[in-house]
């Protein structure tokens, strides 16, 4: 079983601040394997697909009442008849206990939650494999990462089978989609899916699906939040602070994984021009792991000038995050287009450089290029890693 240490610590943490600990993520992204890392002397694990899962937890006073460990962990938790109330009993009439509970949407997506348990849970979405966890799941070609996805099935399999992916999205309508939403058109729901990740990382226009696809507005909009609640796109919104001519309400859409982008393109290699806006999926997969995804925005105006990702820090101070897949290549002139509107903040190339961080000065502006791995310890921080966000140092070449 491979080690994820930061997520484990992650867990670790939201368990300080609340009893409950709500796992999410999309289907085979190693949600079950990341809860069995845990299992140990003190840990008590329930598969709830199983029947006997709902027999043993029908009563859950008696069911709490039993256990002699310190953590409980409810594996598919959705699959039980009232997940809330069992989960909601153990936090506040067992509150020596910790709780786990694993699930592919958001606890609120499920009809059997009547109770979103406030103030009780800490929640945590499971991510594809990230740039820093590749050496541990024997990824050394980081372009074979961006071929294949992140799902550790696929990754770790010694040839990609491209079965792997429509069979994949079989299931997840199967079982997720049909479970928690009232689609009954699969050929529809896949087909804007497939097309949102054949053009994954560009604006999104709402109208101009429902013309193209030949579906209603509304139709698209209950699609869109279905696959946003099960994870597998991401709505990224524009940022913007008044400032004349910025662009304020389309927003740009991601796929979950770099795997699904190839699948859904016919891509069976790479060539150079690929890898960029692959390289930005994985960048946003990393900023989503480790800040609040409601921050985490794009800039762009009405001259289409951008910045890949904006994370604000405060009242007037924001962080611009540039994805360069040739690092030497960075071009300046959105950025300073950028900072003459919010000059506040620290500007950051993310590059695959192995290495540490360093930075350099460049049309008056400081800029700190990094992996995704630094980038992650830089937000972070103590929370996560125990230790102070890495100082950049200056590189003697730049």
């Amino acid at each position: 079983m491979i080690p994820r240490p930061f997520w484990l610590e992650r867990i670790q943490h939201a368990w300080k601040q609340a009893p409950i600990m709500w796992l999410s993520g999309v289907r085979r992204v190693g949600k079950t394997s990341l809860a069995r890392s845990m299992f140990s002397d003190h840990c008590v694990f329930i598969n709830c697909d199983t029947p006997a899962a709902a027999q043993q937890t029908a009563d859950p006073e008696f069911f709490y009442s039993n256990i002699r460990k310190s953590i409980v962990i409810f594996d598919e938790v959705h699959q039980l008849p009232d997940p809330s109330r069992l989960l909601k009993i153990g936090a506040d009439v067992f509150p020596h206990l910790k709780i786990l509970a694993t699930g592919s949407s958001t606890l609120a997506a499920s009809r059997k939650f009547r109770d979103t348990l406030t103030g009780r849970k800490r929640m945590i979405t499971l991510r594809p494999v990230l740039f820093s966890e590749q050496k541990a799941f024997n990824c050394v070609d980081l372009q074979t990462r961006l071929l294949r996805g992140g799902l550790p099935e696929v990754l770790l399999a010694e040839k990609i089978h491209l079965e792997f992916y429509s069979e994949w999205l079989d299931s997840y309508f199967a079982r997720d989609i049909q479970e928690l939403f009232n689609v009954g058109k699969r050929h529809s729901f896949l087909g804007l899916l497939n097309h949102l990740f054949c053009n994954s990382g560009g604006l999104l226009d709402i109208s101009n699906l429902s013309r193209q696809l030949q579906i209603s507005r509304p139709t698209v909009m209950h699609y869109l939040d279905a696959y946003e609640t099960t994870h597998t796109f991401h709505l990224l919104r524009p940022f913007h602070g008044g400032r004349a001519r910025e662009w304020t309400h389309q927003p740009k859409g991601y796929a979950f994984d770099t795997g699904f982008v190839c699948f859904a393109r016919d891509w069976d290699r790479l060539r150079s021009d690929d890898c960029g806006i692959l390289w930005e999926h994985l960048v946003l997969d990393t900023l989503l792991s480790v800040c609040d995804p409601a921050k985490v925005h794009f800039w762009r105006d009405k001259q289409n000038r951008e910045i890949d990702f904006v994370v604000p820090r405060g009242r007037q101070t924001c962080d611009a995050i540039e994805c360069k897949w040739q690092g030497a290549a960075f071009d300046t002139r959105n950025l300073l287009v950028f900072r003459a509107a919010y000059s506040s903040g620290r500007n950051f190339v993310v590059t695959p450089q192995p290495g540490e961080p360093y930075s350099a000065r460049k049309d008056g502006l400081e800029l700190t290029f990094m992996n995704p791995a630094h980038l992650m310890e830089v937000y972070s921080g103590n929370m996560i890693y125990g230790k102070s966000s890495p100082q950049p140092t200056t590189d003697p070449r730049s």
